[in-house]
């Protein structure tokens, strides 16, 4: 079965960022890759960009959490998008309690996790990059959909 992996875009913050969520789910990052490991006569890149993220991938379980810093030269990337949202189907309510908690501190919650009418274990929120996330555990949820 494929895997589905999301991949964020940042304006010069992905690596503060990305601390930030290893620091939450734990790990090391599979690969980092700056700008300037890319320059070359065809693709010059600018010192202030240099040091900015191309990519980066932090495992968690059996997905991947990627992400790059947008170049200047593209514009900025809309921190207030909410087209999408990152889901996380926690193994427990602990677990679940653990990733809200970490992840939603100094952003905003928009839905405090709490047992839902559906009957999972559910909350939301903006986390402080403007990244949204849902976090779910179901008691029910053996691995199929």
């Amino acid at each position: 079965m494929a895997l589905i992996n999301p991949y964020l875009n940042y304006n010069g913050n992905a690596e503060e960022a990305f601390n930030f969520y290893k620091s939450v789910f734990g790990g090391e990052f599979a690969k980092v890759m700056r700008f300037k490991d890319m320059s070359s006569p065809e693709f010059p890149v600018s010192e202030s960009e240099a040091n900015k993220i191309m990519h980066i991938a932090l495992p968690i379980g059996k997905n991947i959490l990627m992400a790059n810093d947008v170049p200047a030269s593209m514009g900025r990337t809309n921190e207030n998008e909410n087209r999408s949202k990152i889901s996380i189907s926690a193994e427990s309510r602990e677990e679940a309690d653990k990733l809200f908690n970490g992840l939603s501190a100094g952003g905003q919650i928009e839905m405090p996790i709490s047992d839902s009418p559906w009957g999972s274990y559910f909350g939301m929120f903006r986390d402080k990059y403007g990244i949204e996330w849902m976090v779910d555990f179901d008691p029910n949820y053996k691995g199929q959909i």
